[in-house]
């Protein structure tokens, strides 16, 4: 079966940066983009009020994807654009809608002030659910946000994609994220900076003395780690320049501050098979609530 790049559209502001969004990622696929258009039903007493009446459902059930798909096929021509409708819970409805997606793309509204994002139950519950990728992107996002500067110092997207920033943890360096995140970069012809923050051993806090012959150095320590995980991606990938950034400090204020220099960030979701609860993971939570740039979260075993 053939994957696309799905798209949860409720025909707000946010939903349609994210259509827009996955337009342009679907280019890159060579994949055709699919409008899941979901609604909630009201109750019947609800229904026959004069304010949601035939024409406001006609709205949302018909014009918002219709209007939505042929503004991309003008826009991104070349690239596929299918529509459907589902009532249903939201985010019920789109991890279904989602498993068979290469990516599932949702809005989130942008913070006001330093930027980032403000994630709403449904993308939260969608993120901890979801068996596929799911992205994250801003309300307002442009395609030149995601690329370097033109020579007149403005953003431009005929300039060079900025780079991907994948969040790792060198304790359990994950395949499928990896592979995520170098198969982007190639992708975008960009290169990859790879993240990893570290706290030093409590015994550092205590300010007590220790054998360097012993114990390394353990920013050292963390630099090897990290070179080493990412020594045979190196290997597979070796058209893609690589930045390895090893810091102490917390993993999630990393991951944020790389995001403001970023195309797109990819951090990791570890699956709990529990049915109930939301688990994301804190360093995951933390990036998708403050990064800048859409968040790409993978979910791994």
């Amino acid at each position: 079966m053939l994957r696309t790049v799905t798209v949860g559209l409720d025909g707000s502001r946010e939903s349609r940066a994210a259509a827009e969004w996955a337009a342009q990622e679907a280019k890159l696929r060579g994949l055709p983009v699919r409008l899941v258009h979901v609604w909630e039903p009201v109750p019947e007493p609800m229904a026959q009020a004069p304010l949601l009446g035939a024409e406001t459902h006609q709205h949302w059930t018909e014009r918002v994807p219709r209007e939505a798909a042929e503004g991309l096929r003008l826009r991104h021509p070349g690239v596929e654009v299918t529509t459907e409708q589902v009532a249903g819970r939201p985010s019920d409805v789109l991890v279904e809608a989602g498993r068979d997606a290469e990516l599932l793309v949702l809005g989130a509204r942008g913070m006001s002030g330093i930027g980032g994002f403000l994630v709403g139950s449904v993308g939260l519950a969608v993120v901890a659910h979801a068996g596929r990728p799911v992205v994250l992107v801003r309300a307002g996002e442009q395609a030149a946000d995601e690329h370097d500067m033109d020579p007149a110092g403005i953003p431009s997207a005929a300039a060079p994609f900025l780079p991907v920033v994948l969040g790792l943890d060198t304790e359990s360096p994950d395949e499928t994220l990896i592979e995520f995140a170098f198969d982007t970069a190639v992708r975008r012809a960009a290169s990859l900076r790879v993240v990893h923050g570290w706290h030093p051993p409590p015994y550092y806090s205590y300010g007590l003395s220790i054998d360097p012959q012993l114990h390394g150095s353990p920013a050292r320590r963390e630099a090897a780690a990290l070179t080493e995980a990412l020594h045979p991606w190196r290997q597979k990938y070796p058209d893609v320049k690589v930045i390895e950034e090893s810091r102490n400090e917390s993993p999630a204020v990393a991951v944020v501050a790389a995001s403001m220099a970023a195309s797109l960030v990819v951090v990791g979701r570890r699956i709990r098979r529990t049915p109930v609860g939301i688990h994301i993971g804190s360093v995951t939570h933390g990036v998708l609530h403050h990064a800048t740039a859409p968040v790409a979260v993978v979910p791994h075993d």
